[in-house]
């Protein structure tokens, strides 16, 4: 069973270069890089200290739209957050209408007192914000109600919560109109490892991102937390890597 699954693995390897794409970067500095996808969605990156993984690149995106931005995670600390709405309101020349929170682990609001400092408003699930037990991190303001859309100058962005599997409350969230998914951490880059299962769910992972699969089929672009973005092989990959073996 060990070899059937390594080759399934590796055939996606081989296949993926049907689907490459390349993020242009935009912005660079020692601690945040922004990268194009589309002509209106962004990934911005961030770095994380971490004990067991070192420092780890964490991914998150930007939706702007004729003068309007919404953020999806925030940078992983306050001080690059100052720099990522430095860049959006003098670079861009938007107005940040808010910030979605994917789930509650730190690469996704470390940097949100920040957001709020500026008069932004943040947003996450119930189950994010009930499984924020560290009193010092800073909290979401806004329940999202994930039977409704977010809508940002008349385009929908749709986030949805399809089960388990990074996280208890991991939800992604999809722009139609552009046709990207950002998966968050419950979406693996080609060739990651399994990473940080620490509040994982790694029996019901695979049925999960199978869920997105079916119910999202005009997905072109998908940005994971960590590492490159790509297209629905990134999907398939994270679906093979926590199927039982």
């Amino acid at each position: 069973m060990k070899i059937k699954h390594l080759t399934s693995i590796l055939l996606f390897l081989i296949l993926v270069s049907c689907q490459t794409q390349t993020e242009k970067e935009i912005y660079k500095s020692e601690n945040l890089v922004i990268q194009q996808v589309t002509e209106n969605t962004f990934i911005h990156i961030s770095y994380l200290q971490t004990q067991d993984f070192g420092k780890v690149a964490c991914n998150g995106m930007l939706f702007i739209k004729e003068g309007e931005a919404m953020v999806f995670d925030t940078p992983t600390d306050n001080a690059t957050s100052i720099e990522l709405i430095n860049w959006l309101q003098n670079n861009k020349k938007v107005d940040i209408k808010g910030v979605v929170v994917t789930h509650f682990h730190k690469d996704c609001l470390g940097g949100l007192k920040e957001f709020h400092k500026n008069n932004i408003e943040s947003y996450a699930s119930e189950k994010t914000i009930a499984m924020i037990k560290d009193k010092s991190v800073e909290l979401p303001q806004v329940t999202l109600d994930l039977q409704k859309n977010l809508v940002l100058n008349g385009k929908t962005i749709r986030n949805s919560y399809y089960g388990e599997g990074h996280t208890k409350d991991n939800i992604v969230s999809y722009i139609p109109s552009e046709k990207v998914l950002f998966g968050g951490c419950l979406i693996k880059s080609i060739g990651a490892k399994k990473g940080n299962l620490e509040d994982a769910n790694t029996a019901d992972w695979s049925t999960t991102v199978s869920k997105i699969i079916k119910e999202l089929p005009t997905i072109e672009h998908v940005i994971p937390g960590h590492g490159k973005a790509g297209g629905t092989a990134l999907l398939s990959y994270t679906v093979e890597l926590f199927n039982k073996e």
